[in-house]
């Protein structure tokens, strides 16, 4: 197909019938992921969860809650073979505008010590480090640290 006639990739809101397409790129990507109830309640919570698709084809999400001024991303995903080309980027940058459509002056988030990648990406947009959570995070041999960070909107 020629690439001028290909979609433009979107963003939408996450639906139910979703929940079984992200929870594939979710198993391919995290070691420990998130189960489909965690989808299904986040959806149904009212939270801020949305797709990224070309062509309908469904590579991207998030989840973001919003409490009073400060927003806080909860998971975010590439489908492995779209990630390292700037999707993530775009996909948090969505998040972003989100947050201040909604008037959050703040976004934090957590990350893995060990995703180097995911932590020098939230660097680059600006996010800074604010603190860590001991044994956050499931691991292979126990429990890993988490390093909290926020970006002021």
């Amino acid at each position: 197909m020629n690439s001028l006639l290909r979609q433009t990739p979107t963003f939408r809101k996450m639906l139910p019938p979703d929940v079984d397409h992200v929870i594939l790129i979710e198993r391919t990507i995290f070691l420990f992921p998130w189960s489909p109830v965690n989808f299904s309640d986040s959806i149904n919570s009212g939270y801020h969860c949305q797709i990224l698709e070309q062509d309908n084809t469904l590579f991207g999400y998030g989840v973001m809650t919003i409490n009073v001024d400060e927003a806080h991303i909860l998971t975010i995903g590439i489908a492995a073979e779209w990630q390292n080309k700037g999707w993530g980027k775009k996909l948090l940058n969505h998040f972003i505008q989100l947050a201040k459509q909604e008037y959050a002056k703040s976004m934090i988030l957590d990350v893995r010590v060990s995703n180097h990648g995911a932590a020098n990406l939230y660097r680059q947009i600006g996010f800074e480090k604010i603190g860590m959570r001991k044994g956050y995070y499931p691991a292979m041999c126990g429990r890993e640290d988490a390093i909290v960070m926020r970006l002021i909107l």
